[in-house]
């Protein structure tokens, strides 16, 4: 269970970093498409991308806090 946390912990901090990145260089890093998919196509999203992004990012993060308190199963 661990390892599956910190798994999906760092992805989904590497998917919102990429977003940050890419909303701040207006389009122009294009390295993850998923956020561009997640964030782009939620009607109640639009205009609010970066936002969004930051918000995945801290949820990785969080995910990734959640996974070292977790016990090695």
């Amino acid at each position: 269970m661990k390892r599956f946390l910190e798994a999906v912990g760092g992805l989904t901090l590497v998917c919102g970093v990429c977003g940050v990145i890419r909303e701040l260089t207006d389009g122009w890093f294009r390295l993850m498409g998923l956020t561009r998919f997640l964030t782009e196509n939620a009607w109640f999203l639009q205009g609010r991308e970066l936002f969004a992004n930051i918000v995945i990012a801290v949820l990785g993060l969080v995910i990734l806090i959640v996974s070292d308190r977790v016990r090695k199963a």
